[in-house]
């Protein structure tokens, strides 16, 4: 069996279906009680878990467990009330709660994630960043605390693999792109709409679209499948050890990812003209990361590239509705 905690999640959903698709047995924790119900009507096993109450853990089953996967965590982009001890109890404090249950009950497997930020300074534009690059965590804005607490938690397992013997690693993924409920995320407190989002809708009406600032900017991000892929492979071999980057290898421009949006999503008979305004920044940072390290260790191999492999699977999926009880599940008013 293997235990998801946090698979009510966007990942955590793919991650489960894989997985369940791979004739696996799963526990699956999490606190959107909807996704937890469709589990439930599903025949596959579940619990709503308080990460930071190491009591509740004891709902969980505690032997045969093959790994345990750790995607629950406190973000950012979905929080709107900033309160720096939720991430601690939740970052820290649960993940600490999840080792010392993996150790108690002899489970020697333990995965997690981390975010993109934690090697921020290093972003540049066709310069690989190694997965062992010297971490560090932001100081400053909305991320920070959550930046702090996840450094931390990938300290925790670290040190448990080091103390114990635990087969521990963390996954540093950049945006994760795939059909889910992720329209519309919070930043600083306010509900904002993702640019892939924005893209998306004007292509699909085959509306205009305006890209502002360095339309050159290239960002090196991962599809779903193969975040999943990276997780069911890592458990398989027993053999991922540390900091893992789980990305595509690649980079695209901004102006690349934008045209293959139009080009995929776009009707036939109206697609959206794309207009570059240079005198009104963006936000865009190019970054791409070293993925050699998983490949090496338990044969991470990122099939949805280039771009529009991961685009066309998306449109799929869109059209599928198959993740829609996720979706319908936090859909904001």
């Amino acid at each position: 069996m293997i235990i998801v905690i946090g698979g009510t999640g966007f990942i955590g959903a793919y991650l489960v279906d894989e997985l369940v698709k791979n004739g696996k047995k799963v526990f699956v924790t999490g606190r959107n009680k909807a996704v937890l119900d469709h589990y439930k009507s599903s025949g596959i096993d579940s619990c709503y878990l308080d990460l930071s109450d190491r009591s509740s853990f004891a709902q969980l089953p505690n032997s045969g467990i093959e790994a345990v996967v750790l995607l629950g965590a406190h973000l950012p982009a979905n929080v709107q009330d900033y309160n720096p001890q939720d991430y601690l109890d939740i970052n820290i404090t649960g993940t600490l709660n999840v080792l010392e249950f993996c150790r108690a009950n002899h489970i020697d497997t333990v995965i997690s994630t981390t975010s993109y930020s934690d090697v921020r300074t290093l972003w540049l534009k066709d310069q690989p960043i190694d997965a062992d690059a010297p971490r560090e965590a932001m100081f400053k804005g909305d991320h920070a605390v959550y930046s702090i607490s996840k450094n931390a938690a990938t300290d925790l397992i670290l040190h448990y693999s080091a103390e114990y013997g635990m087969n521990g690693s963390v996954f540093r993924l950049p945006p994760v792109y795939g059909y889910g409920p992720h329209s519309v995320i919070y930043v600083d407190g306010k509900y904002y709409k993702s640019g892939f989002q924005v893209f998306l809708e004007k292509a699909i009406v085959g509306e205009d679209i305006e890209i502002f600032g360095d339309y050159t900017a290239s960002r090196d991000v991962v599809y779903v499948k193969d975040v999943v892929q990276a997780f069911v492979k890592a458990i398989a071999t027993k053999n991922a050890r540390g900091v893992y980057n789980i990305t595509s290898g690649i980079s695209t421009s901004l102006a690349e990812q934008v045209e293959n949006i139009v080009e995929i999503f776009g009707p036939s008979d109206r697609k959206s003209k794309i207009h570059f305004n240079t005198d009104r920044p963006n936000t865009s940072t190019s970054y791409i990361f070293d993925i050699s390290k998983g490949t090496k260790d338990f044969g991470y191999s990122p099939k949805y590239v280039p771009f529009t492999r991961l685009l066309q699977d998306y449109k799929e999926e869109m059209t599928s509705k198959k993740f829609d009880f996720l979706i319908n599940s936090r859909v904001k008013s």
